[in-house]
């Protein structure tokens, strides 16, 4: 199966797989109708129109670099003359060539200056005053000209212009118009292949401001489907003559966000969460650029690690999730985002499926095994859930948990919810003696059941400890979640990421801390899971952790470093580098492609991040500065000017160039060293292009 992510061959047709936005009253059964087109084009990226959004240019650049209208920096920091000695040199100079001028134009140092005037002109001009005056006026002016020119060049005036002078040019130029026929406002790969009808239609509604950035991407993936599969062409042809800029639309039928809070361009899929920092520490031709992240960088999973309150929240994972959402919009993305209640990553109309955990008036419930089918593996996802945290292998907890799920399916046809599981798991001899009864003609699972009660009997026995665990989840505010007997509130499985889905899930971490942390645990093994599972990888799949506090375990950080393959990443946001297990802490920051280190970061949390960056090759420069002293008046009286010029002494310099290895980043400076609103972020695509860590100011 290799699905493109839209619904353009019949409308509605996903509408099971894909549940309907959180928040509205419930929808009618069918085929939602076309929503009406917008009045309007949102905004896209700077609050441009979208024709002219379309025509700006996007260079290919570095990972990371905002493209949208990037312009190249030079590689290296051009020589930086003082603004003092640059504003003194230039009036000097102007001054020298005005004294020039007035000495020759008042004869003080002869005539010979005029007689190219001489050479040049016909005798005949000198007996005609008018003839001769213009003549030698024009004469005037060259050389007044080029004396101006020479001296303003001698000064540095050009600098002064291009340093100062332009900097007021606030407004950026309009991009150029495209040549005929490569317009993409005009849609043209449409009217290459044919689809003129399709092509006018979309375009005359991209001018006037009916098509969106959203229609405009979900459209354009709905159309490299088509060239993929030729035989959608018909459908996709349809769509577009029936609803225009509404055609393909997403499941739930919405064209867009009802609010965005970051600055988005869907034509290259980056969100923009800050400029590089104008800092010695960055890399000249990267300093005051803007810096995106892409599914491209997300594929190789991101850690953000800084403490409560330095943005990891507001300046970070919303603008993520808002980026993933609107991709999934497009038929690009399927995006979970799991966060405390409260803490704000969106409005519930931004998602799908928004399930509040713990509260009764909820409209989907979770799905405790995932939607699996083979009690292994439901006891493999489940076990990393409840104990991954306090044992190194899961291994013995989840043969455990799969010789009671296994006979308990087999006699009811699902698996036990959660008060059944904290019985099998206790050991009580009534639940026990109840499903032994149940499964009495089944020899394979009275065998489970045999060498689960021989188990009992050991000393080190770890049912005990999953019963333990389990039962932070055996609460009265759970009593109506993580139902398996198909009543209560519809079970949402991280298996329905294969469409472009936006789910939030609500964690209770104020009063069951706990819980939500085996929660998480839950998703976060599902989801990798789900991802690796796959069979059609076309969409990015993305995992947000907007609190990742004792989530990590040897398993999801193996599961981490395969999300890469499959065209899925993780984000994982912490407050200290303490809440994952010292054994673990180098693994996680290996097995990720990016790494983020916000303002407040601890030392030892700093050192960690050091040590990973390792150390660079840079020259260092000795300057010795030694006064020159002169009894000689001539002498004197320059070194004077001089002084007067650059504000400092006659000196002779002895200048010392070798290069030292230092650390990129040292732990003191990213303790003590990053101005609030900033971090240190390193970056590294899935084709492993990478870029070196750099200081970004994400409040801009």
């Amino acid at each position: 199966m290799d699905r493109d992510g839209t619904s353009y061959d019949a409308r509605g047709t996903h509408a099971d797989a894909v549940p309907r936005p959180a928040g509205p009253p419930p929808q009618p059964a069918g085929p939602p109708a076309a929503p009406p087109p917008p009045r309007h084009a949102p905004a896209p990226a700077t609050g441009t129109s979208l024709v002219d959004w379309l025509r700006t240019p996007r260079p290919e650049a570095e990972p990371g670099v905002w493209r949208f209208g990037h312009r190249p920096r030079p590689a290296e920091e051009p020589e930086h003359v003082p603004a003092r000695r640059l504003f003194a040199g230039a009036l000097i100079s102007l001054l020298s060539g005005w004294l020039l001028w007035s000495l020759l134009w008042n004869g003080y140092l002869g005539h010979y200056w005029l007689w190219p005037l001489l050479v040049l002109t016909p005798d005949s001009w000198r007996g005609e005053p008018e003839t001769w005056a213009t003549a030698s006026y024009v004469y005037y002016a060259l050389v007044g000209g080029g004396l101006l020119v020479f001296f303003a060049r001698l000064g540095h005036v050009p600098e002064i212009w291009r340093r100062y002078a332009r900097r007021t040019r606030t407004k950026p130029a309009p991009p150029p118009p495209p040549r005929h026929g490569a317009d993409p406002a005009d849609w043209p790969e449409l009217r290459a292949a044919g689809l003129t009808d399709a092509a006018t239609r979309l375009a005359e509604a991209t001018r006037s401001g009916a098509l969106g950035d959203v229609d405009y991407a979900r459209i354009q993936r709905a159309w490299h489907g088509v060239r993929a599969h030729p035989d959608r062409l018909a459908a996709f042809t349809e769509a577009v003559r029936a609803h225009g800029p509404a055609a393909c639309a997403h499941p739930s039928g919405v064209r867009d966000l009802p609010v965005r809070t970051a600055t988005h361009d869907l034509a290259t899929a980056q969100v923009r969460i800050g400029t590089v920092a104008d800092h010695p520490r960055n890399p000249y031709g990267r300093r005051t650029t803007g810096l995106a992240l892409e599914p491209e960088l997300l594929g190789t999973s991101l850690l953000a690690v800084g403490p409560a309150g330095s943005g990891k929240t507001v300046r970070l994972v919303r603008p993520v999730t808002e980026a993933l959402c609107l991709q999934a919009l497009a038929g690009r993305a399927a995006v979970v985002a799991v966060t405390a209640q409260g803490s704000g990553l969106g409005p519930d109309a931004s998602f799908d499926v928004v399930i509040p955990v713990g509260r009764g008036d909820s409209r989907h419930d979770l799905d405790l095994y995932g939607g699996a089918d083979d009690p292994d593996e439901a006891a493999r996802l489940l076990a990393e859930a409840l104990v991954g945290d306090l044992v190194p292998d899961t291994r013995r907890a989840a043969t455990v948990l799969a010789q009671l799920i296994g006979p308990y399916r087999a006699a009811y046809g699902h698996f036990p919810a959660v008060p059944e599981l904290r019985e099998l798991l206790g050991g009580a001899p009534a639940a026990l003696a109840r499903l032994r009864a149940a499964v009495a003609g089944d020899p394979a699972q009275l065998r489970e059941l045999d060498a689960r009660e021989r188990q009992v009997e050991r000393g080190d026995e770890t049912g005990v400890l999953l019963a333990e665990r389990i039962a932070f989840l055996d609460r009265p505010a759970f009593a109506s979640w993580f139902r398996t007997d198909g009543e209560g509130g519809r079970a949402f499985s991280l298996r329905a990421i294969e469409h472009p889905l936006r789910v939030r899930v609500d964690l209770p971490e104020r009063g069951h801390a706990e819980a939500s942390r085996i929660v998480t645990r839950l998703l976060l093994a599902q989801f990798a899971e789900a991802a690796l599972a796959r069979s059609d990888r076309s969409l990015f799949a993305c995992l947000v952790l907007d609190d990742a506090t004792y989530t990590v375990t040897a398993e999801s950080v193996r599961a981490v470093q395969r999300l890469r393959s499959a065209h899925a990443g993780v984000v994982l946001a912490l407050r200290t580098l303490e809440d994952v297990p010292e054994a673990l802490r180098g693994s996680l920051l290996g097995a990720v492609g990016c790494r983020m280190a916000f303002a407040g970061l601890a030392p030892w949390d700093g050192g960690r991040f050091a040590e990973l960056w390792g150390t660079e090759w840079v020259q260092m420069r000795d300057v010795t500065n030694r006064q020159i002293i002169s009894d000689e008046p001539l002498t004197k009286a320059m070194h004077f000017m001089r002084r007067l010029v650059t504000g400092k002494a006659a000196t002779a310099e002895a200048v010392t160039v070798r290069e030292v290895e230092r650390e990129r980043w040292s732990s003191s400076e990213l303790a003590h060293g990053l101005p609030a609103g900033h971090a240190v972020l390193s970056l590294t695509g899935v084709r492993g292009e990478h870029a070196p860590p750099l200081l970004v100011d994400l409040r801009g």
